[in-house]
């Protein structure tokens, strides 16, 4: 699989999604075509799903939470009878690479974790209305929503049978939600990720695996009933106007280098690295929230997270053999904290909120990317604010000392606001700085009284804001130096290092997903018991299962 995959879509191409507006109500049809496949090799019968699937539907709930502030609800249903969705496709996932399967999940992992949020972050809330199978990942898309209606009759169930069918592990966080949302009894549990048929009716909801079981009878009923209680409690504006996301600007060049209009990425592949510079805002904050809707998705606080999104996922799937990633910016840093003000003074406005929520998601899929992260606080730089939360996401970060020769740029520094110390938490439910001082947690209240003020080098050190600062003779070569040892080491080293010294501190349901889970995940599809050539994922829909070694290992 080396197609360059794509990120951007617009509602007018979707092939596997159908969205219904009715006012603070909308309806999310999963219709996926199965000659839709991202890739040659398989169809996507039964409403299973690919990457390209899910792309479509990160894309929904972007914009459903955007575009229409008024949509209090979404009812998400299947638009094919007597199915739900039948999970990933089992196909793409026995001829994909492995490290497009780790991807694909990771992928997914995240879409989930957004709108499984957006109820309790903007009073966007899900239902999921099943009827028909519900298997595997299908019952995952449903298990990140707020509430679950299951129809009782003789078709539909949900199922986690990748365990004794697939011998893989429902890859996005299905058995952790099971136990830790859920709250499913473990033994229950055990019984009910151990069986193909899954689960039905009565038991279904005894067990907690889904709120409602109603008959096929009062099942719209029911459905429109739970959607109006969920939206009389929320908080979203019936009659705000929302913002559309217009189409990225972006070029990408013969080299694989990639240019935004915030954003640039280039590319090293002889050193095995990308440089990513984010660019800070290029005119004065708005005055007010509705000058901010006005310049709509052209507004630097909103702009610049799309493009270093899109970009995040670009290296991700497209440059897997850019192990480092080494960030820059440039600009001015009061003007970042300019842009960044308007928002956290203004956070009860529904667009405030969303833009620095969705700036809390992209710093996570900085957290979460399985590559050496650096960043390098030059003269010039902007590390103000939101993108001084990179120096305290990557794995290490310098910073330039005094004046250098030829350089008229301004000092380097680094500057902390307010959104530092909570706007923005991370997977285990700390700050960044509450994770990196976990040891010393007096000195994230020391660093509150330096919030607003520029910290040349010898200051950020002092304080443990960056890992080194050089001066100019030194500068140059510890930086290579640097650079060159990384990438000659083991990616497989590298990847199991990162993540486990990235997520200091307690552990929630999502970092249980994205580390414990992941891994094991990530494990088990390198296995011959799953993908070898008597494999279960080969064997499946042959008629016979799995060749299994029972070595346990």
């Amino acid at each position: 699989m080396t197609k360059t995959i794509t990120f951007e879509r617009d509602p007018d191409s979707y092939r596997h999604w159908r969205l219904e507006l009715n006012g603070e109500v909308a309806t999310l049809y999963m219709d996926v075509d199965e000659n839709g496949g991202l890739f040659e090799g398989y169809q996507l019968k039964l409403n299973s799903y690919d990457l390209g699937v899910d792309i479509e539907l990160a894309d929904v709930v972007q914009r459903l939470r955007f575009e229409h502030p008024e949509v209090k609800v979404v009812v998400l249903r299947s638009g094919k009878d007597n199915v739900f969705c039948a999970g990933a496709n089992i196909r793409m996932l026995g001829g994909a690479a492995h490290a497009h399967k780790v991807n694909f999940c990771k992928f997914t992992n995240e879409t989930r974790n957004t709108y499984e949020a957006a109820g309790a972050e903007s009073g966007q809330y899900y239902i999921c209305a099943i009827k028909g199978a519900c298997a595997g990942g299908g019952y995952e898309l449903a298990l990140a929503c707020d509430h679950l209606i299951l129809a009782d009759d003789a078709t539909s169930n949900v199922a986690l049978p990748e365990v004794p069918l697939l011998a893989v592990l429902p890859g996005t966080g299905g058995l952790t939600r099971v136990t830790d949302k859920r709250k499913v009894r473990r033994d229950l549990a055990d019984v009910f990720c151990s069986i193909e048929e899954g689960v039905k009716g009565k038991r279904a909801k005894d067990w907690r695996l889904v709120d409602d079981v109603v008959p096929n009878s009062k099942f719209e009923e029911t459905v429109a009933q739970r959607a109006a209680e969920f939206a009389a409690k929320s908080s979203r504006p019936s009659e705000a106007q929302g913002v559309r996301l217009t189409p990225l600007k972006r070029d990408v060049g013969e080299d694989g280098s990639v240019t935004y209009s915030t954003v640039e990425v280039t590319v090293d592949r002889d050193g095995g690295k990308a440089e990513i510079t984010i660019k800070g805002p290029d005119g004065d904050a708005p005055a007010d929230m509705d000058a901010f809707h006005a310049q709509g998705a052209e507004a630097w606080m909103l702009r610049a997270a799309r493009e270093l999104d899109d970009a995040i996922l670009h290296l991700r799937l497209n440059e897997r053999e850019l192990g480092l990633l080494v960030f820059h910016t440039q600009g001015d840093p009061e003007a970042v904290l300019a842009h960044e003000a308007l928002l956290r003074d203004n956070a009860g406005h529904w667009l405030a909120n969303e833009v620095l929520l969705y700036w809390k998601r992209v710093l996570k899929r900085i957290d979460m990317t399985s590559r050496s992260l650096v960043a390098l606080v030059e003269h010039g730089s902007c590390y103000a604010g939101v993108l001084a939360e990179i120096l305290f996401a990557v794995d290490r970060s310098y910073m330039m000392e005094d004046e250098f020769e030829g350089d008229n740029r301004p000092l380097a520094t680094v500057t902390l606001s307010e959104g530092n110390f909570g706007s923005w938490p991370m997977a285990n439910d700390l700050t960044r700085l509450e994770t990196r001082f976990l040891g010393e947690p007096g000195q994230v209240d020391k660093l509150k009284g330096s919030v607003g003020e520029p910290l040349e080098a010898a200051d950020a050190v002092e304080l443990g804001l960056v890992t080194y600062a050089f001066d100019d003779i030194d500068w140059e070569d510890e930086v290579r130096i640097f650079l060159e040892e990384r990438a000659s080491f083991s990616p497989d080293a590298l990847t199991g290092m990162e993540a486990n010294l990235r997520f200091a501190g307690p552990e929630t349901m999502e970092t249980r997903i994205f580390g414990r889970l992941t891994a094991w995940q990530n494990w088990i599809f390198q296995r011959p018991n799953a993908v070898g050539a008597e494999g279960a994922l080969q064997r499946y829909g042959s008629g016979q299962r799995g060749n299994y070694n029972m070595e346990r290992v």
